[in-house]
């Protein structure tokens, strides 16, 4: 019902920035929309939310100062700006998607969420 595709990922040095976009189509309309990053042997790990009417964001306390979450509701795309990026940034990012308007407590939860995309690899080195 719903694809997820992320783009955007790459290699950069310690302090530089990158710009992540996750494309989504299909029948079913999606009210929630985040970003999560999984590096290997970890758990993923929960980095931005946006609810898509009203455009209201949320991010983790890890990120916040550094990552803007923000939608193009004509493109059905949401990005993910991430600027001053650090070695343990490295990650692998996915995109992904509710058919509900989660709350607070439950929105950095993945396994609350519907659709994920493929993911994106971030490669930050020093």
């Amino acid at each position: 019902q719903v694809q997820l595709v992320e783009s955007g990922g790459g290699l950069v040095q310690a302090g530089g920035s990158l710009r992540l976009s996750c494309a989504a189509s299909g029948r079913t309309f999606i009210y929630t929309m985040g970003w999560f990053r999984q590096a290997p042997g970890k758990e993923r790990e929960f980095v931005a939310v946006i609810r898509w009417s009203g455009g209201k964001t949320y991010g983790s306390d890890s990120v916040n100062d550094r990552f803007t979450i923000s939608r193009d509701s004509a493109k059905n795309t949401v990005y993910l700006q991430m600027d001053k990026l650090r070695p343990e940034d490295t990650s692998v990012y996915y995109c992904a998607a509710s058919v509900t308007v989660l709350s607070i407590s439950t929105m950095r939860e993945a396994s609350k969420y519907d659709y994920w995309g493929q993911g994106t690899q971030v490669t930050v080195s020093s």
